[in-house]
């Protein structure tokens, strides 16, 4: 079910697949259309293209607040209450990321420090169509939340016009998200990259989509502030011969049933652990209701490896730089030091994956792609901004002056110098 191959090749197969530029120039080229189109006419693109993709538009983008309430009515109260231990969960894991202001010198005539302010307005995208995913809109949202975001503006397509599914709206409630959009696609990205008549203009926009939405945040970056630009979901299990090999098919199924194009790894020390987790991802996959979906992933984009010790699968996971990072050993703490590269790490036989993705607290939104080497996942700290400050008084400046004058002028901008030495000339 999952190839196992030679080191040298696991790598190759493994590292991160160079975007077909072909496939990336149309994806480049359709986003931008769209979003030129909503730029130009707002409210009147979104429609049209809503019918183009998603069937019949809307009466109204916003869900109503009674909508929102009746959503409570319809959705089971047993998973209501699922979803709000998931985010108290979420919430107090966030809650510890906040940092305040901070003075970080005060000696004498000099002062200098740091604010942390919120972003104002934040759209958060959550994908839906054929699935709905609440565990996205309390991922996305909480730590805006929780960071002083003023307004937490949600979009996500439905089919045809219809409701949206109950229980994003109570997800969404739950979070505490402030308006609520029917619009998917390109086209709620442009919308909260640019306003129309009906959804504002955000600062930033987090949160996952299908390869036009993530042209399409690529595209607005720098207009707005954007998250990550994710590629296909990723997991990779460092293993001993003191793992379940039922646990870890179920784990490495758990990523490839995303998609036919979600990346699962098994890097091992045993050789009969392969062997073993081959045949139970076959009985596993068999009553799967993605099986056809898991099986191609474990196949095409799959693969297992087996090293002569820990130390090298350690090795070999730091060169993936996976979003999710499994250590199914028998002392698995011991070894959270070797970890250099990774989104996230799930310690243990009885930490799967699938915690992290709904409800221990954690973000779910991770960096892919072997980006892991270079960025972090979704945190409190993606929605403040950090401004420094600065107090001199003149005994200091006048302290500083030749200094700041020399090296303004070796940089050829005496005009800096200038904004020093007017200040100091004699009175």
């Amino acid at each position: 079910m999952i190839p196992l191959l030679t080191i040298e090749k696991f790598l190759e197969k493994a590292a991160p697949e160079k975007t077909n530029s072909g496939d990336q120039q149309k994806f480049l080229q359709a986003a931008s259309s769209i979003i030129a189109d909503v730029q130009e006419d707002g409210d009147q693109a979104v429609v049209k293209y809503i019918e183009k993709f998603d069937g019949k538009a809307p009466a109204s983008f916003l869900v109503s607040e009674e909508e929102r309430k009746a959503a409570w009515d319809i959705v089971d109260n047993d998973v209501i209450q699922s979803l709000q231990r998931a985010a108290d969960n979420i919430r107090a894991f966030h809650r510890k990321q906040l940092t305040n202001s901070r003075m970080m010198q005060a000696e004498g005539d000099i002062i200098s420090g740091q604010l942390y302010r919120p972003i104002d307005r934040v759209g958060i995208y959550v994908p839906g169509g054929t699935a709905v995913y609440p565990s996205s809109v309390l991922m996305n949202a909480i730590p805006a939340v929780l960071a002083g975001v003023c307004e937490v503006n949600m979009t996500t397509p439905v089919k045809d016009g219809e409701g949206l599914a109950p229980i994003l709206a109570v997800a969404a409630d739950i979070a505490g998200v402030t308006n609520i959009y029917r619009v998917g696609g390109v086209q709620a990205v442009a919308a909260l990259a640019y306003g129309t008549e009906s959804i504002p203009k955000v600062d930033k926009i987090v949160g996952p989509g299908n390869a036009y939405v993530a042209a399409a945040k690529k595209l607005v970056y720098g207009d707005v502030g954007i998250d990550m630009i994710a590629g296909p979901s990723e997991v990779a299990i460092v293993a001993d011969d003191t793992a379940n090999p039922t646990y870890v098919a179920a784990d490495l199924i758990a990523q490839a049933e995303h998609d036919t194009i979600a990346r699962a790894f098994l890097i091992t020390t045993s050789e009969a652990l392969v062997e073993k987790v081959n045949k139970e991802l076959k009985k596993q996959c068999d009553v799967l209701p993605r099986k056809e979906i898991a099986s191609q992933s474990l196949q095409d984009k799959g693969a297992s490896v087996v090293v002569p010790s820990l130390e090298e699968a350690f090795s070999v996971s730091n060169k993936l730089a996976p979003e999710h990072l499994e250590i199914q050993v028998a002392d698995p703490l011991s070894y959270l030091s070797k970890v250099r590269h990774a989104g996230s790490v799930f310690l243990g036989h009885y930490t799967p994956e699938a915690l992290g993705d709904y409800y221990a607290g954690p973000n779910h939104v991770l960096p892919t792609s072997g980006t892991a080497r270079f960025s972090s996942g979704l945190s409190v700290d993606d929605f403040v901004k950090k401004t420094t400050y600065l107090y001199y008084s003149e005994s200091a400046l006048r302290e500083a002056s030749q200094d700041v004058i020399q090296i303004a002028n070796q940089e050829q901008l005496e005009g800096h110098g200038l904004a020093v030495s007017k200040r100091l000339e004699e009175k």
